[in-house]
């Protein structure tokens, strides 16, 4: 396969999506044409700095662009920064400043970083002798079962909430809602005031509330999530930034945390296997990460793995809200089994929700219709996530990951899990990470469980 001059050997696509250019495969081939330093720093709340060395080739100039831009955006995503800093190469600096600019082609990219960081965005220019130092910063979370505790995760398709009394679940309960179609932002509190209200019954008394949530959260502040994208700006400024505060206080004066699901999904494989360097990946609604270091602590980054680039190919799916293609959320979501199911010849009811969707395809692989047909959709999931999981541990260097979230359940996870272990083995022998998940129960409120830690 080519792509920009660029030659690749892909041995494992997708049966459903042929035409898959894993950005990971097309990296690699890229570096060993590549020789010219360049460094990219991105910069975030509090001046913490996160740098990374590579090269370009300085003869292929678009697949230089490419290269650059695409690792700019993973980068953002991954660790988030409101100002990026190019150094080594001033035609590549200014071709990132034209892109990553309001009207350019990365403007959806500035403006949610603008949003978290409630900064201007900037693109700047520096010699490669003046890079800028790394400045990172960690600390723990979660792991704190004591007394009696509400956990909330917050799905786009279904809201979990579980009631945990000296860290053992008394109660769970999974509930469907459709919080991304709806803009009204008294439907999600109401939601959410509901499922608190319920874990609280069950207990004598509530001594904290943690709450696993998508999108992006500072202080408890909702920054920026996919939940509320129906929701009208200034009805976001006035309900929803502080929805799960004000949700809390319905309670009483109870501590309140807010983590991203994705996170949170790391602490439970934390908390489950005993282990640290932990990448949590939640596939639901959306594609979630989470990431626990060799400390156990968390770094502060965005690790918004939905909008990181996981696909090359100019034909790549487009996501609906970025607008852009090829990103994480097109793969390792409900939307990539409808997507996949679509291409296989799954016709579905035009009134059915996306969530519906995913569940009448699992219904149907569980009762054996159409059985090869659908075990294919689980199966490119699987080619998917074995050529993006490598790319993931270029970046954050675990040493386990797991998976869950309501795309994994039932045999449509173990195929997917199965497969992605065969492409690892077969493509990337060198990745020295283990592969795991939950029990079925806990692959579905497995995060309730654990944001109740939080």
């Amino acid at each position: 396969m080519e792509f920009l001059g660029i030659e690749m050997q892909i041995k494992n696509t997708p049966i459903y999506d042929p035409g898959f250019l894993p950005t990971v495969q097309f990296n690699r081939a890229f570096l060993k044409q590549a020789k010219q330093p360049l460094t990219i720093c991105v910069e975030r709340n509090g001046g913490l700095r996160s740098v990374y060395d590579t090269f370009i080739t300085g003869t292929n100039a678009e697949a230089d662009r490419y290269y650059v831009a695409r690792l700019v955006k993973y980068l953002l995503w991954a660790r988030g920064g409101y100002q990026v800093i190019i150094c080594g190469d001033e035609a590549v600096a200014e071709y990132i400043k034209a892109v990553y600019s309001h009207g350019g082609q990365y403007a959806f990219d500035i403006e949610m970083m603008e949003k978290v960081y409630e900064r201007p965005f900037e693109v700047i220019r520096l010699p490669l002798s003046e890079k800028p130092l790394e400045n990172e910063h960690s600390k723990p979370v979660g792991g704190n079962l004591a007394g009696c505790r509400i956990g909330f995760d917050a799905g786009g398709s279904d809201r979990k909430v579980s009631a945990v009394i000296d860290g053992e679940a008394v109660f769970s309960e999974e509930v469907v809602w459709h919080p991304k179609i709806n803009p009204d932002p008294d439907y999600h509190f109401s939601g959410i005031v509901e499922a608190f209200r319920k874990a609280a019954s069950k207990m004598p008394r509530v001594d904290a509330i943690g709450v696993s949530s998508a999108g992006i959260y500072i202080d408890n502040r909702t920054m920026v999530a996919s939940l509320f994208m129906q929701v009208p700006p200034r009805a976001f400024e006035a309900k929803v930034k502080d929805i799960y505060i004000r949700a809390a206080k319905e309670i009483g004066d109870v501590p309140l945390a807010v983590v991203n699901d994705g996170d949170v999904t790391a602490l439970a494989g934390a908390m489950e296997f005993g282990e640290h360097n932990v990448l949590g990946i939640a596939m639901g609604t959306s594609k979630a990460g989470g990431f626990i270091d060799g400390k156990g602590h968390i770094k502060g980054w965005l690790n918004e793995l939905a909008f990181t680039p996981v696909d090359a190919s100019p034909e790549a799916a487009a996501d609906e809200w970025s607008g852009d293609i090829g990103c994480g959320v097109q793969y390792f979501s409900q939307d990539a089994v409808i997507k996949l199911a679509q291409t296989a010849g799954i016709v579905f009811d035009g009134d059915a929700s996306p969530g519906e969707k995913l569940k009448i395809v699992q219904e149907m692989l569980a009762r054996g219709e159409e059985r090869e047909k659908i075990r294919n959709i689980f199966r490119s999931i699987g080619v998917y996530l074995g050529h993006t999981l490598p790319l993931h541990w270029e970046f954050y260097g675990f040493q386990h990951v797991l998976l869950l979230g309501r795309v994994m359940s039932g045999e449509g996870g173990d195929l997917i899990l199965d497969m992605a272990k065969q492409v690892i083995a077969e493509e990337y022998g060198e990745c020295g990470f283990t592969l795991r998940t939950f029990d079925e129960k806990a692959r579905r409120v497995g995060q309730s469980v654990a944001a109740a830690s939080l």
